[in-house]
């Protein structure tokens, strides 16, 4: 089960992964997450809406591998921004939510 925090700013987020162990950077790697979703588990979400703009959303998560790797992948949420490897990961955190 993922676990869902709130947290002031993606910033936020960010350390409070890092001090968890999450270190490694997955948006460095999101080409292997689209191809081998089955590879990765995501143990954390994080959704950050800005005050005033739309464009300010944000998606924080936590990914561990099946090789032992945590970390972390950051996308914005806005209709455009939105990569392959984060549809993959939402797809991926939406059939977790229905187990």
């Amino acid at each position: 089960m993922k676990s869902i925090y709130h947290y002031d700013s993606v910033s936020k987020a960010l350390d409070d992964l890092s001090e968890k162990g999450f270190n490694f950077d997955f948006n460095l790697h999101e080409e292997d997450i689209s191809k081998n979703p089955d590879k990765y588990e995501i143990v954390h979400v994080y959704r950050y809406e800005g005050d005033s703009n739309p464009d300010d959303e944000a998606m924080v998560f936590g990914i561990k591998s099946k090789s032992g790797k945590k970390g972390v992948f950051v996308t914005g949420f806005s209709a455009n921004s939105v990569s392959e490897a984060a549809q993959t990961l939402i797809q991926i955190s939406i059939k977790d939510n229905i187990k």
